[in-house]
């Protein structure tokens, strides 16, 4: 921009944005401190929604399970147990350092494999007594249980790709879908062949899902707990 001096010449001006102390333009700092603290607040709200339902979901499939005799209705009950202090964790350290999240992101890696280790303890007992589950009560539960996981991980796929914290959680969510659509579809073997076996098989394939899960979820966890090593340790040394 250009204006008149005193004398009449033209002196040129320029627009500079204003700065903080260590020479950041302010706009810019307030519009990314903004924008984190949006995308906490979205994340916060998302991980309370699915709490909510999980912590919904598991009292309905502790009584459906007990109810129907079902080892793989059971999986998917202690799935939902891990998965409500998952969600609890995540919508707790949503604005913690990154190293704080990779701890959490571990403490869930350890909680699904405690879930594998005790649906391979009922798929153990079930081989020695197979009874075969009430198919009513397996199914319409397992269908209410697609439905609620289905929109769970509706609403955590926008943030797959985000920190350990939220991906661990999304890939908790994922799980919960295919292991929905796994025991729907054991509900009609049993009521096909009028069987338990294929309950319990059903049950040991969620049992290695789980298991491929926690190793995944623990793998990254640790990368990021390393990461985040290296990192303090060159800030450390910089200083």
């Amino acid at each position: 921009m250009e204006r008149a001096g005193a004398d009449g010449d033209t002196i040129a001006s320029v627009n500079v944005p204003i700065a903080d102390v260590k020479g950041h333009p302010v706009s810019d700092c307030c519009n990314c401190e903004v924008d984190t603290r949006a995308l906490a607040a979205r994340q916060r709200r998302v991980l309370l929604i699915v709490l909510a339902v999980n912590v919904v979901t598991f009292a309905m499939m502790v009584a459906a399970s007990l109810l129907s005799g079902s080892s793989a209705l059971l999986s998917g009950t202690l799935d939902n147990f891990g998965d409500a202090v998952t969600y609890g964790l995540s919508f707790a350290v949503v604005s913690a350092s990154p190293t704080a999240k990779a701890r959490v992101a571990f403490l869930k890696g350890l909680l699904i494999l405690g879930a594998a280790m005790a649906v391979a303890f009922q798929v153990g007992w079930r081989v020695t007594h197979p009874e075969v589950p009430i198919v009513e009560t397996m199914g319409a539960a397992a269908v209410l249980n697609l439905i609620a996981n289905a929109v769970c991980l509706r609403l955590l796929t926008p943030y797959r790709t985000g920190d350990v914290n939220m991906s661990s959680a999304w890939e908790c969510s994922r799980n919960d879908v295919i292991e929905g659509i796994a025991v729907i579809a054991t509900a009609g073997l049993v009521w096909l062949f009028g069987s338990a076996w294929p309950d319990i098989a059903v049950a040991a394939v969620l049992l290695a899902l789980f298991l491929r899960s926690a190793v995944r979820v623990l793998r990254g966890a640790a990368r990021a707990l390393r990461q985040g090593d290296g990192a303090a340790r060159s800030g450390a040394l910089a200083r």
